[in-house]
């Protein structure tokens, strides 16, 4: 009994196996005919076996001339391509396309240049939904005649991918149902319209199992799928290249979309006011790209929390407001060509990971940033039009610090201001620490100023430019009063032979020996002493200017005591003044004393140089030797005074 179970067994399966082999050999031997039987409908192709890929341009050169057959692009087990589709030979191509049943290897079908009326075109379509075709893709389409209501069957379709690309439509006037219907309600996963100039698109009439919708390139407006609640299943929406305005309507688009991961709004005019509208986006939405459109700084206040991916390149955003969006799922950031004058913080993209900010209005980029955006792992700030100063020389240590997360670096990173250093990478500028130290430029200035004032104030001291300062200050004062005069004063004339300097240490010699000597006897001579010449109520340096002023010769006692007296300095400061402005011989020195070098104050260096330039009169200490003394003095001073007091010698006699 067991083994009679055991045969019956084997014998049912070696049947099922012989059928299934005889049943594919038959459906093979079926499409190997089929797919001859396209390639002989040419014979300017010239041979009976599969066409693996025949160029254009050679199908091009063999075309019969009533349109009656299409041409062969390729021609392969599992893909089909053909051109030039007409009203002449579209019936054809249905009936060869209604052979190709599910379970069939042919899964690739193309057709271009299609130009036929509306009703065969949803033939092909038809066909082409009950066949084995799995991927169709049509281009290059004139629609002919009128758009009239068809019913479409969607059911038992192996369809998975539909693209239609460049279609055109001659009937301007049209119901919308009776075309945009038709697509919207097909049972696909993945659909693409075009370069169709298509200005609308209806939500679908159930649950639809779109996963992939593609309208690149063509009219769509605002009102697409606005309140449709059947696109449950919508992963991708691409809507490139059309003319969206409103960004608030958009993320309304999306909101219903439960499922929606990548969204392209690129190319388009969306702008967003900001003006406290609120936007509401699907919660799926990951990757948006918001690329070339007109949005602005309020475009921050209108985006998904949970996107991961964000392109806002090629707008007019000049600044990412702080505390406006808190986008902490945000990993990529797109903001190149907008015009930022800075790099953007991570306030509220707490997960950013990159950031594009190229071709923007960066002169001087802030070398915080890797600080505020710990997790960034790569920046791509390069052609900004940099400002080569000492702000920049932060930024560009960035680069050792961040271990290569400057993306394009360094021929991307050149200075564009000053105009002399134009074309010069980041990495080839440097200028010193001294130079871009604020701190250390002012406390090395202040050191600077202060061993120059020491400096200055030492030699100072040490040359008594404080005394020549008040002397020069007195004579100036002196010389004023003395230009303010009446118009008849003719100023100071001569009266004196001679003024005395001297110590009042040195009195008793020139009262006793200097003054008796010369002012009686042969040739009186009148001579200017401070005790009896002075004029009360003036100051002593306008008295000294003054007697000065009026006499002929200044004779200095010399001696250990002048040099110590600070009216003596006075005196030969002024008499040494005087000898230069009128080019005068009228200082007679009197060597009353030996004087010791060491002796002489620094502020006595006139002294020294009059002492070793001009000759000078010794006091002998041997009378013998005096009265040459006195003759030589008074051949010094001798000269005919203007005016003569006549009664001067006589009273001292």
């Amino acid at each position: 009994m067991t083994q009679n179970m055991s045969f019956l067994r084997n014998f049912f399966l070696y049947k099922c196996l012989f059928a299934l082999t005889f049943w594919n050999h038959v459906s093979l031997s079926v499409e190997d005919d089929i797919f001859t039987s396209v390639s002989n409908n040419f014979p300017e192709v010239g041979s009976n076996h599969k066409i693996k890929s025949l160029p254009a341009p050679y199908t091009k050169n063999y075309q019969d001339e009533d349109n009656s057959h299409w041409v062969v692009i390729q021609n392969t087990t599992e893909s089909l391509s053909l051109s030039k589709i007409t009203t002449y030979n579209v019936k054809k191509l249905a009936a060869l396309l209604s052979n190709f049943r599910q379970g069939s290897r042919l899964q690739n079908l193309t057709l271009t240049n299609v130009s036929v009326d509306w009703k065969d075109l949803m033939e092909i379509f038809q066909t082409v939904w009950h066949s084995s075709i799995e991927y169709f893709n049509i281009s290059c389409v004139t629609q002919l005649g009128d758009i009239t209501p068809y019913y479409f069957d969607y059911s038992g379709t192996s369809m998975k991918a539909l693209t239609m690309k460049k279609i055109q439509l001659t009937d301007l006037y049209f119901s919308q149902d009776d075309l945009y219907r038709i697509f919207a309600d097909m049972n696909i996963a993945d659909m693409t319209i075009a370069d169709s100039e298509m200005i609308h698109m209806l939500c679908p009439s159930s649950k639809s199992p779109f996963r992939y919708l593609s309208f690149l390139k063509n009219d769509i407006t605002d009102f697409l799928f606005q309140n449709c609640d059947n696109l449950l299943q919508l992963e991708t929406l691409i809507l490139q290249k059309n003319k969206f305005e409103s960004l608030r309507k958009v993320s309304f688009m999306t909101s219903r979309m439960k499922s929606l991961k990548y969204l392209d709004m690129s190319n388009n005019l969306l702008r967003h006011d900001g003006a406290d509208v609120q936007c509401q986006w699907a919660e799926s939405l990951s990757e948006l790209d918001l690329s070339s459109n007109q949005l602005a700084d309020a475009v921050f206040e209108c985006l998904p929390v949970n996107v991961r991916k964000l392109s806002l390149q090629n707008n007019q955003i000049s600044h990412v407001p702080r505390g406006m969006a808190e986008l902490n799922s945000l990993e990529e950031l797109n903001l190149a060509s907008n015009r930022l004058a800075d790099l953007p913080g991570c306030s509220g993209f707490t997960s950013l990971q990159s950031l594009n900010i190229e071709m923007n209005l960066i002169l001087t980029p802030s070398a915080d940033f890797f600080q505020s955006c710990p997790r960034v792992r790569e920046l791509q700030a390069g052609h900004n039009p940099f400002k080569c100063s000492c702000e920049l020389q932060a930024f560009i240590g960035l680069e050792r610090q961040s271990g290569g997360k400057l993306f394009g670096w360094p021929a991307a990173y050149t200075c564009e201001y000053p105009e002399g250093l134009r074309g010069t990478e980041l990495k080839d500028f440097h200028l010193s620490q001294l130079a871009c130290n604020t701190t250390l430029l002012l406390v090395t200035a202040l050191l600077l100023t202060l061993v120059l004032v020491a400096a200055v104030a030492f030699l100072c001291i040490y040359l008594d430019v404080p005394w020549y300062v008040r002397m020069t200050w007195q004579w100036t004062q002196t010389k004023r009063r003395a230009w303010h005069n009446p118009p008849g004063d003719q100023g100071p004339i001569l009266q004196f032979h001679a003024f005395i300097s001297y110590s009042e240490r040195d009195s008793l010699w020139v009262k006793n020996e200097l003054i008796p000597n010369l002012e009686k006897g042969e040739g009186c001579i009148q001579l200017c002493q401070h005790e009896r010449n002075f004029i009360p109520g003036k100051s002593i340096v306008e008295n000294i200017i003054t007697c000065i002023e009026k006499s002929y010769k200044s004779i200095f006692v010399l001696s250990p005591n002048f040099v110590q007296s600070e009216w003596c300095h006075y005196e030969l400061y002024f008499a040494h003044h005087k000898l230069f402005s009128e080019n005068s011989n009228s200082l007679i020195l009197i060597l009353l004393e030996p004087i010791p070098p060491y002796l002489i104050p620094a502020r006595y260096h006139k002294l020294k140089a009059l002492m070793a330039k001009r000759t000078y009169l010794e006091w002998p200490k041997e009378r013998s030797k005096r009265a040459l003394f006195w003759a030589n003095l008074r051949a010094a001073i001798s000269i005919n005074l203007p005016k003569a007091d006549e009664n001067f010698c006589e009273d001292t006699d």
